[in-house]
């Protein structure tokens, strides 16, 4: 599965919402669109430090067992790793889901393979 990431201007985010909007006021049916979206290059290179990517890579190889697991194998800080965890995971690019055990553990997955990028010219 591919995860996608687009970059749109703000007016196209709008032009789109309004598009969909006025689709389900109508009542029509309206198909979600998957991806993560930006208004900006810039804006993109602040969530996808190079630090991120690797977490993202280390999870979708290692498939560790919680968030503290993934700090030890990037020999990184827990609380800076979490912090980038819960980043990832507010756009959409890493799944946290409860563990089995007692513990209050979330384990990171990322749902797909390849990121695809798209800039709109």
């Amino acid at each position: 599965m591919k995860g996608r990431i687009e970059i749109k201007t703000l007016e196209e985010g709008l032009k789109d919402f309004r598009a969909t909007w006025k689709a389900v006021a109508a009542g029509k049916k309206v198909t979600p669109r998957k991806g993560t979206y930006f208004t900006s290059l810039e804006a993109a290179r602040k969530v996808l430090t190079p630090k991120r990517l690797e977490l993202l890579r280390v999870i979708r190889q290692g498939r560790p067992d919680s968030v503290y697991q993934l700090a030890q194998l990037v020999r990184r800080d827990f609380k800076n790793v979490h912090a980038d965890v819960q980043a990832l995971a507010a756009y959409g690019l890493v799944s946290l889901r409860k563990a089995q055990t007692g513990r209050r553990t979330s384990v990171p997955r990322v749902p797909f393979s390849t990121i695809e990028f798209r800039i709109a010219v």
